[in-house]
């Protein structure tokens, strides 16, 4: 499919000097990126089915395209990152944080759904780690979005303070196959069958472990004292509690029929949180809802704009 591009055109001599160009006009995140030739960015929008003027939220399809190139997406990745970009440019996500503050949150992605199989998403081992280019370049080019399209670079629009590296990528996909409890996208009112990105501002991975305890109540109690000590003073910040898998199974060895929830006193849900939850109309799918906490119950408690369908020529993807 041809596609007509408008963004302005440099001449270069060849690859070398067309990445040491988007060095020195400041396009990069501090990494090498892959020239975005019309070829590259034709493709790129041809296997999300968006025209190049298409709006994504208040940003043209075309500008998505030319920073997943540069971040070293794949075509079919495409429908991810517009996915993600939707959901950071709901206002009731609010950009502020990981866009402007001084607090230096990133944009966690957590993806669901049959695209994350597809995609080789990591939802195992070295989760947060480098290895897997659907997780390095996804999350990259949400960020080069929020740099070159939106203006948050360091020392202008982006005030953060220390920072992090999942300011580069922050994407991970819920291992679906192996957990015991309802997927997250399926808990957010979707299907299990469609495929979604659920994105919420956050700090770096705290890690925190209890290989004395063979009890859910044991290891849980460790998870929610690291979250009391992690919320720094006066703030009550919203968590994603990812559980590995020997944890995992030491938790749902428990009794199904007695759920295990936080003590109030150690993790009580945040004003927003509780505030969304009664504006809620009835019957509303919480696609459309703008509460931020989706577990009542601990211990896998996350926050973050309500998952968003991923946009793309896959069958059963919301749109």
């Amino acid at each position: 499919m041809a596609v007509t591009l408008t963004s302005k055109r440099y001449q270069v001599k060849d690859v070398g000097d067309a990445i040491e160009f988007c060095f020195a006009q400041g396009w990069t995140d501090g990494l090498p990126v892959v020239p975005p030739t019309p070829e590259r960015v034709g493709a790129m929008l041809e296997a999300a089915r968006l025209a190049p003027q298409q709006q994504v939220v208040s940003i043209t399809a075309e500008k998505v395209a030319i920073n997943a190139v540069m971040a070293g997406c794949k075509p079919e990745y495409m429908a991810v990152v517009v996915a993600a970009v939707e959901g950071i440019g709901d206002p009731a996500w609010s950009y502020h944080g990981p866009g402007t503050s001084t607090g230096g949150a990133a944009v966690l992605m957590i993806v669901n759904g049959p695209i994350a199989r597809e995609l080789d998403i990591n939802c195992g081992d070295n989760l947060f780690g480098p290895g897997w280019r659907a997780n390095l370049t996804i999350g990259r080019a949400l960020r080069l979005v929020m740099r070159n399209v939106c203006g948050s670079r360091p020392g202008l629009l982006d005030r953060g303070t220390l920072g992090h590296p999942g300011k580069v990528s922050y994407v991970i996909a819920e291992n679906e196959a192996e957990s015991p409890w309802t997927p997250l996208h399926v808990e957010r009112g979707f299907r299990p069958e469609q495929s979604t990105v659920t994105v919420m501002a956050a700090e770096s991975p705290h890690q925190c472990y209890n290989q004395l305890s063979n009890t859910p109540e044991g290891v849980l109690t460790t998870v929610a004292d690291a979250m009391r000590l992690g919320g720094s003073a006066g703030r009550q910040p919203q968590y994603a509690v990812i559980i590995a898998g020997e944890h995992m199974r030491t938790i749902a060895q428990g009794d199904p029929a007695v759920p295990v929830r936080a003590h109030p006193e150690s993790h009580r849900p945040s004003q927003a949180h509780q505030s969304a939850a009664r504006r809620r109309p009835a019957g509303r799918r919480d696609e459309d809802a703008p509460a931020r906490g989706v577990r009542r119950g601990f211990p896998r408690r996350r926050g973050g704009r309500a998952g968003r369908p991923v946009r793309g020529p896959h069958p059963g993807l919301g749109r």
